[in-house]
Protein backbone atom coordinates (compact mmCIF):
# COMPACT_ATOMS: atom_id res chain seq x y z
CA UNK A 1 0.00 0.00 0.00
CA UNK A 2 1.49 3.40 -0.81
CA UNK A 3 1.94 5.75 2.14
CA UNK A 4 0.08 8.33 0.05
CA UNK A 5 -3.14 6.29 -0.06
CA UNK A 6 -6.09 8.31 1.20
CA UNK A 7 -8.23 6.75 3.92
CA UNK A 8 -11.28 6.59 1.64
CA UNK A 9 -9.22 4.49 -0.80
CA UNK A 10 -7.93 2.33 2.04
CA UNK A 11 -11.56 1.68 2.96
CA UNK A 12 -12.16 0.47 -0.63
CA UNK A 13 -9.10 -1.77 -0.44
CA UNK A 14 -10.30 -3.32 2.83
CA UNK A 15 -13.80 -3.86 1.41
CA UNK A 16 -12.44 -5.63 -1.68
CA UNK A 17 -9.86 -7.66 0.21
CA UNK A 18 -12.56 -8.83 2.62
CA UNK A 19 -15.12 -9.46 -0.10
CA UNK A 20 -17.69 -7.16 1.46
CA UNK A 21 -20.12 -5.01 -0.52
CA UNK A 22 -19.61 -1.57 1.09
CA UNK A 23 -23.21 -1.45 2.31
CA UNK A 24 -22.54 0.22 5.67
CA UNK A 25 -20.85 3.20 7.26
CA UNK A 26 -17.27 3.01 8.45
CA UNK A 27 -14.65 5.01 10.30
CA UNK A 28 -10.93 4.96 11.01
CA UNK A 29 -9.88 5.89 14.55
CA UNK A 30 -6.34 7.22 14.75
CA UNK A 31 -5.02 8.75 17.97
CA UNK A 32 -8.58 9.24 19.22
CA UNK A 33 -9.72 11.06 16.07
CA UNK A 34 -12.35 9.51 13.80
CA UNK A 35 -12.02 9.81 10.04
CA UNK A 36 -14.80 8.85 7.67
CA UNK A 37 -17.26 10.24 5.18
CA UNK A 38 -17.78 13.84 6.31
CA UNK A 39 -21.11 14.14 8.08
CA UNK A 40 -21.94 17.03 10.35
CA UNK A 41 -23.94 14.75 12.63
CA UNK A 42 -21.15 12.24 13.32
CA UNK A 43 -18.31 14.75 13.31
CA UNK A 44 -15.85 12.67 11.29
CA UNK A 45 -12.81 14.31 9.80
CA UNK A 46 -12.80 13.97 6.02
CA UNK A 47 -11.10 10.72 5.02
CA UNK A 48 -10.91 11.90 1.40
CA UNK A 49 -8.28 14.48 2.28
CA UNK A 50 -6.19 12.37 4.63
CA UNK A 51 -3.26 10.16 3.60
CA UNK A 52 -2.34 7.08 5.63
CA UNK A 53 1.36 7.92 5.75
CA UNK A 54 0.64 11.40 7.11
CA UNK A 55 -1.06 9.90 10.16
CA UNK A 56 0.74 6.62 10.81
CA UNK A 57 4.38 5.66 10.74
CA UNK A 58 5.86 2.15 10.65
CA UNK A 59 4.73 0.19 13.70
CA UNK A 60 1.72 2.41 14.39
CA UNK A 61 -1.86 1.15 14.57
CA UNK A 62 -5.38 2.38 13.95
CA UNK A 63 -8.85 0.90 14.25
CA UNK A 64 -11.12 0.46 11.23
CA UNK A 65 -14.78 0.01 12.18
CA UNK A 66 -17.24 -1.19 9.56
CA UNK A 67 -21.01 -1.47 9.98
CA UNK A 68 -21.78 0.42 13.16
CA UNK A 69 -24.68 -1.97 13.89
CA UNK A 70 -22.62 -5.16 13.65
CA UNK A 71 -19.50 -3.28 14.81
CA UNK A 72 -16.75 -5.07 12.92
CA UNK A 73 -13.56 -3.65 14.41
CA UNK A 74 -10.23 -4.29 12.73
CA UNK A 75 -6.88 -3.36 14.23
CA UNK A 76 -4.66 -2.21 11.39
CA UNK A 77 -0.91 -2.22 11.94
CA UNK A 78 1.44 -0.45 9.55
CA UNK A 79 4.26 -2.95 9.49
CA UNK A 80 6.49 -0.95 7.18
CA UNK A 81 6.51 1.28 4.14
CA UNK A 82 8.52 -0.12 1.23
CA UNK A 83 9.25 0.74 -2.35
CA UNK A 84 6.83 -0.95 -4.72
CA UNK A 85 8.11 -4.14 -6.32
CA UNK A 86 8.11 -4.29 -10.11
CA UNK A 87 5.54 -6.62 -11.63
CA UNK A 88 3.01 -6.55 -8.78
CA UNK A 89 -0.41 -4.93 -9.01
CA UNK A 90 -1.07 -2.63 -6.07
CA UNK A 91 -2.78 -2.84 -3.69
CA UNK A 92 -1.57 -6.39 -3.11
CA UNK A 93 -2.58 -8.84 -0.38
CA UNK A 94 0.39 -10.81 0.92
CA UNK A 95 -1.25 -12.91 3.63
CA UNK A 96 -4.35 -13.42 5.73
CA UNK A 97 -6.34 -15.95 7.67
CA UNK A 98 -9.96 -17.08 7.63
CA UNK A 99 -12.81 -16.32 5.30
CA UNK A 100 -14.57 -13.00 5.49
CA UNK A 101 -17.77 -13.15 7.52
CA UNK A 102 -20.89 -12.42 5.45
CA UNK A 103 -22.41 -8.94 5.61
CA UNK A 104 -25.17 -8.47 8.17
CA UNK A 105 -24.51 -11.65 10.13
CA UNK A 106 -24.53 -9.86 13.47
CA UNK A 107 -20.91 -9.00 14.08
CA UNK A 108 -18.48 -11.35 15.80
CA UNK A 109 -21.14 -12.94 18.06
CA UNK A 110 -23.49 -13.47 15.10
CA UNK A 111 -20.70 -14.98 13.02
CA UNK A 112 -19.87 -17.39 15.85
CA UNK A 113 -23.54 -18.39 15.99
CA UNK A 114 -23.68 -18.80 12.21
CA UNK A 115 -20.71 -21.18 12.27
CA UNK A 116 -22.36 -23.26 15.00
CA UNK A 117 -25.70 -23.36 13.15
CA UNK A 118 -24.12 -24.46 9.88
CA UNK A 119 -22.07 -27.14 11.66
CA UNK A 120 -25.28 -28.68 13.06
CA UNK A 121 -27.71 -30.00 10.40
CA UNK A 122 -30.29 -30.62 13.14
CA UNK A 123 -30.30 -26.97 14.24
CA UNK A 124 -33.66 -25.27 13.67
CA UNK A 125 -32.09 -22.43 11.67
CA UNK A 126 -29.69 -24.58 9.62
CA UNK A 127 -31.74 -24.60 6.41
CA UNK A 128 -32.66 -20.90 6.68
CA UNK A 129 -28.98 -19.95 7.03
CA UNK A 130 -28.03 -22.05 4.00
CA UNK A 131 -30.74 -20.26 1.99
CA UNK A 132 -29.64 -16.85 3.26
CA UNK A 133 -26.05 -17.56 2.19
CA UNK A 134 -27.13 -19.08 -1.13
CA UNK A 135 -25.51 -22.42 -0.33
CA UNK A 136 -26.74 -25.87 -1.28
CA UNK A 137 -24.83 -27.54 1.54
CA UNK A 138 -22.95 -26.52 4.68
CA UNK A 139 -19.86 -28.16 3.18
CA UNK A 140 -19.65 -25.11 0.86
CA UNK A 141 -19.18 -22.90 3.93
CA UNK A 142 -15.47 -22.77 4.79
CA UNK A 143 -14.79 -20.18 7.52
CA UNK A 144 -11.13 -21.18 7.78
CA UNK A 145 -10.41 -20.77 4.06
CA UNK A 146 -8.40 -17.80 2.89
CA UNK A 147 -6.15 -17.40 -0.11
CA UNK A 148 -4.29 -14.21 -0.95
CA UNK A 149 -4.92 -15.00 -4.64
CA UNK A 150 -8.69 -14.66 -4.17
CA UNK A 151 -8.25 -11.34 -2.35
CA UNK A 152 -5.88 -10.11 -5.06
CA UNK A 153 -8.36 -11.06 -7.76
CA UNK A 154 -10.94 -8.84 -6.04
CA UNK A 155 -8.34 -6.06 -5.72
CA UNK A 156 -7.41 -6.05 -9.42
CA UNK A 157 -10.00 -3.46 -10.40
CA UNK A 158 -8.54 -0.88 -8.01
CA UNK A 159 -5.89 1.43 -9.38
CA UNK A 160 -3.27 3.41 -7.55
CA UNK A 161 -4.52 6.79 -6.33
Amino acid sequence: MPASIRLDRLHSVIQDAMGWQNCHMHAFTIDGVQYGHPDGELGFRDERTTALGALLKSGAQCVYTYDFGDSWEHLITVEQFRTAAAGLHYPHCMDGAGACPPEDCGGAPGYSDLKLILADPAHGEHHAMLEWLGLRSATEFAPDRFTPDAANTRLLHLTAP
